[in-house]
Order: structure tokens, then C-alpha cells, then sequence
């Protein structure tokens, strides 16, 4: 076989076997199939596509290619959340402690920033000393003694995923339905839980714009779950608009820890419920997912997700003062103020836009070896719906590096479109794919 051969059938609309997938994916990892003929592959797939079982073939070479968690002889059951990538998206942080709280052990594995949308390591690593680079022991001995975990892949915990992340963050091929099912579920699979709740984001700021297609990829991912005998939930979400106020690293940390002290009233918390709420009952741990729903708002009002976050912190290193003070998270040296242009009605925030915004001030990388800032990124002082004066503050920068300032201010007023009319609101949550 050669890489060539392989990326010219695929280019030409062509199927692939398993054992050239498998040759592709071991040769990569290796070494042995360069970055740009890897790239090539994947811009191939892109245009192409790959069927269900190209996708699932691909799936299992990127889980033999490094290790798999054996959880087996843990007690319980226990869950893995993924979310699909979307703008202010720091749900993990609310739901792992939520639902450990619960009693529901859950072994989180998380990965970085992905194009315009956030990443879990990311934000976690933005709390002083917190550590997410754990090896398989440590992950085992955490989600026993704490209840949760959440670690950034493991050197050997599907290597070649870990490769072909970073180079789709660069080549313009994020936004695709089977590379996304097939990196998202060979992590989870591999992560060794034995049940499965995504957040597969609709709209704007996330990969899939249309319910259709999220319908689709949510859809392949649960089957692709079937295949591997775990058991695996979908839950379709608006990414019309960001997830809460806060997008970047420190920024969306505050925002929820300040969730889990008991706020209950807003878009984030009730997608954290919303997804907590079918990971406790794929687990049995429920008799429905409104009875977890309910139970998981208790616990948030009396604080008990609060107290497991301290405590998931302390265990990985960080420093647990973080939850009664949020000072202690990195800060940015300067603020900058978005006016609204004019009077009106917010009827729309594109979350793509504001990520990018996020990006331009290093909240994210534009290469490959970029340097997140965990300080940067925007604050939203109105949401969509909200009546604004001309010249009020639509949002905040938050700043250190001022290269592509003027760039971030520009896409931050254009990310806002202001009319007279109240907007007919996206509901947050469009259906449960199972």
C-alpha cells in the first residue's frame, strides 16, 4: 500500500477498506506518512465524505492506535460527556461536579481549543496548578477516590487522534461529520466509560449550522457508540448565540463556579441540568431524566456541586480557594468596551464571530504552536432579546496583546445585529437523539 495510491481513490470519491484506513492512521502516527500527505487525506474526506463504515473503520484504528482505560474493575456505572465544540461552552465544568455529587462516577476525557470554539484542557489549565495531563493510574485512583475526573489525552490514549486533531485545526477541515464522529467517539470509547452523553451543538458558532446535519452527526455517533457496546445519548443544543456571557479560558471558569454557588436562571445552567440529567439516567442512577433534572437543580441550590468542584480541583493540583475567590484566576491587563451602534433590540450575537474574537486576542490558537492566554477573551453584557441604548456597552474585551485589537473590535460590534423588533427566540434544547 501506499499513502498516495489511498489519498487518490479517496479524492476521486473512492471507499476505503479497513486495513488501508488502519494503514493510514498506524502510518501517521508513526511517523512514516508526513503532515502534508495526511492533510491531503483529510481534505479529500472533507470534500468526499466517508460512508458509516469508512467511519467506523476509521473510528476503531484511531482507538488501536495508543492505549484504552480498562475501568472494569471500578464499581458502577461510569460516564463520559462530550460536547461538539461550541462558542462559551463550559458546561463540563458545571455538569462533572453536578452529577459526581450525585453519586455517578464520571471519567471525563477532554481535549483543546478546535477552531473558533473553546477547549476543556484549556479552561481548566487557567486555574493555578490545576493538572490534566494524567496517566492511566491516576485517572483510575481519581474517579475512585473523588468521583470524577477530567484529563487531556494521555500520550498514548488514541495517539493518532491527538495528531489529526491538531492538524484539522489548521487545515480547514474541522467542520466535517465523519471526522468529527470519528475523533469525538474513538476518544470516548477509548476513555473506558461505559456510558456516553453529547452535546452536539446547532447553529452558528457550532460545526453543524442546521438541525438536519446535527440530527445526521448525532445519529452516526450513537450508532457508532452501538458498534462498540457502549451506551450512547445525544442531546441537539442551540449554538445560536454563545452559552452564557463569558467566552475564554478564566472567563468561563468564573462563569461557572459562579453556576455551581446555586445559579439557576440562565441559558448554561439549564443545558447543564439538561445533559447531567441524561447522564445520571443512562446510568441507571434515575428513573427519568425530569427526575434528574430535578434532582441535579436541588443539589445546585445547596451547593453540593460546588463542593465536589473544590474538591476535583484540590485532587488534580489546582488551588481550591479559586471557588470563593475568583481573583485568583488569571486576569488581563486592560478592558475595552463594545458600544452599541444603535437603539433596538438584540435579534442576534454570532457566535462564530465572537469566538473569533476570542481567538484574535489569544483566548485560542490561529497556528498550530500558538500560546493560549488564559486571560483574555469577552464578556457579554447583552444577550439576544435584550433592549439596547446607542452607544450602551454591548460587551467588554478583555485584553492583554493589542496586535489584532482593532481586528477583535470591528467582528465584536459586527457580531451584534440590532432592529427594532423583538427576535422570536431559538429554544435551547432542539431533541434527545438516543
Amino acid at each position: 500500500m501506499r499513502a498516495l495510491d489511498l489519498i487518490i481513490r479517496k479524492r476521486n470519491g473512492e471507499s476505503l477498506s479497513g486495513d488501508e484506513i488502519d494503514y493510514l492512521v498506524r502510518g501517521y502516527t508513526r511517523g512514516e506518512i508526513p503532515d502534508y500527505q495526511m492533510a491531503a487525506f483529510l481534505m479529500a474526506v472533507f470534500l468526499k465524505g466517508l460512508t458509516f463504515d469508512e467511519t467506523r473503520d476509521l473510528t476503531r484504528a484511531l482507538i488501536r492506535s495508543g492505549d484504552v482505560v480498562d475501568l472494569k474493575g471500578m464499581p458502577g456505572i461510569k460516564v463520559d460527556k462530550h460536547s461538539t465544540g461550541g462558542v462559551g461552552d463550559k458546561t463540563t465544568l458545571v455538569v462533572v461536579p453536578l452529577v459526581a455529587a450525585a453519586g455517578v462516577t464520571v471519567v471525563k476525557m477532554s481535549g483543546r481549543a478546535l477552531g473558533h470554539t473553546g477547549g476543556t484542557i484549556d479552561k481548566l489549565q487557567s486555574i493555578p496548578g490545576f493538572r490534566t495531563d494524567l496517566d492511566l493510574e491516576e485517572i483510575k485512583e481519581l474517579a475512585s477516590r473523588v468521583g470524577a475526573v477530567v484529563a487531556g489525552q494521555t500520550a498514548n490514549l488514541v495517539p493518532a487522534d491527538k495528531k489529526i486533531y491538531a492538524l484539522r485545526d489548521v487545515t480547514g477541515t474541522v467542520d466535517c461529520l465523519p471526522l468529527i464522529a470519528s475523533s469525538v467517539m474513538s476518544k470516548k470509547i477509548a476513555g473506558g466509560a461505559d456510558r456516553i452523553v453529547l452535546d452536539v451543538k446547532v447553529g452558528s458558532g457550532g460545526f453543524m449550522t442546521e438541525v438536519a446535519t446535527a440530527r445526521e452527526l448525532a445519529s452516526w455517533m450513537v450508532r457508532l457508540g452501538m458498534e462498540f457496546d457502549r451506551r450512547t445519548v445525544a442531546v441537539l443544543s442551540s449554538m445560536e448565540q454563545p452559552l452564557g456571557n463569558a467566552v475564554g479560558n478564566a472567563l468561563e471558569v468564573g462563569e461557572a463556579i459562579i453556576t455551581l454557588q446555586g445559579e439557576v436562571k440562565s441559558d448554561l445552567a439549564e443545558l447543564s441540568l439538561t445533559l447531567g440529567s441524561q447522564m445520571l439516567y443512562t446510568a441507571g442512577a434515575v428513573s427519568s431524566p425530569e427526575v434528574g433534572y430535578e434532582k441535579l437543580k436541588e443539589l445546585l441550590r445547596r451547593g453540593e456541586g460546588l463542593e465536589k468542584m473544590r474538591r476535583i480541583i484540590e485532587a488534580q493540583g489546582g488551588n481550591p480557594l479559586v471557588v470563593d475567590d475568583l481573583s485568583l484566576l488569571p486576569e488581563a491587563a486592560d478592558r475595552v468596551d463594545i458600544k452599541a451602534p444603535a437603539t433596538g433590540y438584540v435579534r442576534e450575537i454570532k457566535a462564530r464571530e465572537i469566538g473569533w474574537v476570542s481567538l484574535l486576542l489569544g483566548a485560542g490558537r490561529l497556528r498550530k504552536e500558538d500560546r493560549v492566554d488564559p486571560a483574555v477573551g469577552i464578556i457579554l453584557l447583552k444577550k439576544v432579546g435584550d433592549y439596547v441604548q446607542e452607544g450602551e456597552p454591548l460587551a467588554v474585551l478583555h485584553v492583554n496583546k493589542k496586535d489584532f485589537l482593532p481586528e477583535a473590535e470591528r467582528r465584536a460590534v459586527e457580531a451584534f445585529t440590532i432592529g427594532s423588533e423583538a427576535p422570536t427566540p431559538h429554544p435551547l434544547i432542539y431533541e434527545v437523539v438516543s
